[in-house]
């Protein structure tokens, strides 16, 4: 029988957990119950694993965790013992999905237990703040979380959540019976590509050439979390290479837009000595919401909107120069073959003759830096084409065929 962790609040969403263990259990898939809650006793429900014992994992006490101090303290203490109870049970075979129900903190509390978990493990929240202008960052993380809107607060059995509820049962059944964790015990050799739509035209020529090699393409969205995302896979062992096309996180990073990447952005495949070829794709601006969302201080600069939700702003001369360091600081961590390659003829769709961020001084500035503090021992090739030229593109994958034969003999 496959088995779904059931995780929520037990001294206030009690009677909801109930519901939705008893539909899957009528669906024919078994649930482990456990309680997330800190302060009160389960309400009409008895769970599986007790709070005590998701405290004990965390290794600390519900009654520390009660005199913790603050709220955030003691849910923190929560989070570490969800994760461990879900790692648990996968690792022991006894969890084939995870699923949480609950409000702001039910739903984070949830959410950590499965972003410790697989990808391809199923995993559903059900809450009403998947909804509105939400972070969904402290929910998905960068894993495969379905996040389903619970229409009202989760607080009393009616028409309404019974319809959320039941569908979301079914939908575990069905995935639990016919979905499987992430497999990556064949022999296909994967590169990862970084993408944006403003460099799809050359990531997809890269992945035809990759494909004539042998090489199968894995693509990441670099809005923030695939870059991340595809960080974390790499240090799995998923990829023989990277091409790290398109590279806005690290100006989002700086300039303060939605697809800022985290620290780590640009030196994890370094250090894992993954051979990689970079490109500055998409950095010559930042992104941001709707015109009016556009932050004050960035009034003035060009800017490009890209469609109605999302609006590109131009990066500086002064913090293209900036992004030059920030490049060759963490590229000369690298212990593996790197190379970097700059398309000086543009390095976004807007960025050409007449366009609105065509400015190659200030791109310029950005490959003058780079060259001035990249370490000698990293190539660094001007190529005089435009970001999604053929001919650049062809340049790029066979640059990386190249290190990556190179590697290999």
């Amino acid at each position: 029988m496959k088995t779904v962790l059931l995780i929520g609040t037990l001294d206030t969403k009690g009677p909801e957990i109930a519901y939705v263990r008893d539909r899957l259990r009528a669906l024919g898939t078994g649930v482990i119950v456990a309680d997330s809650g800190i302060l009160g006793e389960p309400l009409d429900i008895v769970p599986d694993v007790s709070r005590a014992e998701v405290a004990r994992l965390a290794g600390t006490t519900i009654d520390a965790l009660r005199t913790a101090g603050t709220r955030g303290k003691a849910v923190h203490g929560m989070l570490a013992g969800l994760r461990r109870l879900a790692l648990d049970l996968y690792q022991s075979g006894r969890l084939d999905a995870a699923a949480a129900i609950g409000g702001a903190e039910g739903a984070v509390l949830g959410a950590s237990a499965m972003m410790g978990l697989p990808i391809g493990v199923p995993k559903v929240i059900v809450t009403p703040i998947a909804s509105g202008h939400r972070r969904f960052g402290p929910l998905v993380g960068t894993k495969d979380v379905m996040v389903v809107h619970s229409v009202i607060d989760i607080l009393g059995l009616n028409p309404i959540s019974r319809a959320v509820f039941d569908n979301v049962a079914a939908a575990l059944a069905g995935m639990t019976a016919n979905g499987h964790p992430l497999r990556l015990d064949d022999d296909a050799r994967r590169v990862a590509i970084t993408m944006l739509g403003n460099t799809t035209p050359a990531v997809m020529r890269i992945r035809d050439a990759l494909t004539r090699h042998g090489l199968e393409s894995v693509i990441f969205h670099s809005n923030g979390v695939g870059g991340a995302a595809m960080e974390e896979l790499a240090e799995a062992g998923a990829f023989v290479g990277v091409i790290d096309f398109t590279t806005d996180e690290v100006t989002d990073e700086l300039v303060g837009g939605l697809h800022a990447g985290r620290p780590e952005r640009l030196r994890t495949i370094g250090r894992l000595g993954l051979p990689q070829v970079v490109v500055p794709g998409c950095i010559d601006f930042s992104v941001h919401g709707r015109p009016e969302e556009v932050p004050a201080a960035l009034a003035g600069r060009p800017v490009y909107t890209h469609n109605p939700e999302f609006t590109l702003v131009r990066t500086l001369p002064g913090e293209m120069r900036r992004l030059g360091g920030i490049f060759a600081a963490r590229l000369n961590e690298a212990s593996g073959p790197t190379v970097v390659m700059v398309p000086t003829g543009g390095l976004s769709m807007p960025n050409v003759p007449g366009g609105v961020f065509w400015d190659p001084a200030a791109d310029a500035g950005f490959t003058d830096e780079l060259a001035r503090q990249l370490r000698p021992d990293v190539p660094l090739e001007r190529v005089a084409h435009h970001i999604n030229d053929e001919d650049f593109a062809r340049a790029v994958a066979d640059r990386f065929v190249g290190l990556l034969t190179q590697g290999e003999t």
